[in-house]
């Protein structure tokens, strides 16, 4: 049996862990996930880092970073840390930050964050289980949470 862990935080606007679940469980079976939740996104990699030392196949890591320009620092730190632990541990760490200024409305932030934390949920099984299906969609401009853009030929 794989294992799935899910890294968020309590700053986040959404609970995208709840919607990642759901999609994991509409998509199949053969894993149990495994929750850790922090204050804040600077926090995810050693959240991630913990997930793995327990024996985690794959990590989520979701975060929802404010508009203001500190945030887009500590964004930017996170997603270095949750890189450096990855590459540590070899082991994946799907990062799925909605950042609260891509989109204007908040009810579009909300179907946002829902559908970027359900299509990488997808991308996660896909890794642990089907990792043919990534191969087919290589090159075709998929974007998680927004339209595809589609390939260029």
């Amino acid at each position: 049996m794989k294992k799935i862990g899910i890294a968020d935080t309590t700053f986040a606007r959404y609970d995208m862990y709840e919607s990642a679940v759901d999609e994991l469980s509409r998509i199949g079976t053969g894993y149990e996930i495994e929750r850790y939740t922090v204050p804040g996104i600077k926090d995810l990699a050693i959240a991630s880092q913990k997930l793995i030392d327990s024996g985690c196949d794959i990590v989520m890591a979701l975060g929802m970073p404010g508009p203001e320009p500190i945030d887009k620092q500590c964004a930017d730190q996170a997603s270095k840390a949750l890189l450096y632990v990855e590459l540590k541990k070899n082991t994946h760490i799907i990062e799925v930050f909605v950042h609260e200024d891509e989109v204007e409305e908040e009810k579009d932030l909300a179907d946002l964050a829902d559908k970027r934390a359900r299509e990488h949920a997808e991308n996660v099984y896909d890794l642990l289980f089907r990792p043919e299906r990534l191969e087919e969609e290589a090159g075709r401009g998929e974007r998680e949470g927004f339209p595809d853009v589609g390939p260029l030929r």
